[in-house]
């Protein structure tokens, strides 16, 4: 398809994408009685994160793009732990969780590495932005 908006370009947008079908995969197999809600749960979030970075990156400060991806990250966190839940409960096996997470701990981290490339000292939320001298001095909520 061709490129028409900035966040097609973003990494952390591709990735979440890639994401999103791995999580609609996995879902699939779930009981249909989980279909309203721990299905449609973990798909909302994970749509929400690629859906934050999309929103994001059409914002015209980094603040607002921060923001963004700081409400992305929440939704990855969220995810996983909705997915905790389901194999606990038996929906998924360790064979299937163990790339998937991988695959978020990898975009957790491209997500709080793009938060600190931004030109923002503090964050909108209550977190403070702790300095990660393996990429930059800038601070992230992410950590």
């Amino acid at each position: 398809m061709k490129t028409r908006f900035r966040f097609e370009k973003l990494e952390v947008w591709q990735d979440a994408r890639k994401i999103n079908q791995s999580i609609y995969r996995l879902t699939r197999k779930f009981p249909r009685e989980e279909l309203f809600a721990m299905t449609s749960q973990i798909r909302r979030a994970a749509i929400s994160i690629s859906s934050n970075i999309a929103e994001g990156s059409g914002r015209n400060s980094d603040k607002d793009f921060a923001h963004f991806l700081e409400q992305a990250y929440g939704s990855l966190m969220e995810v996983a732990s909705t997915f905790y839940l389901a194999f606990d409960e038996g929906y998924v096996k360790e064979s299937d969780l163990e790339p998937l997470f991988d695959e978020l701990e990898k975009l957790a981290k491209r997500t709080a590495a793009l938060n600190r490339s931004l030109s923002v000292p503090t964050s909108k939320t209550p977190f403070s932005r702790a300095k990660s001298p393996a990429l930059d001095s800038r601070r992230s909520t992410l950590d």
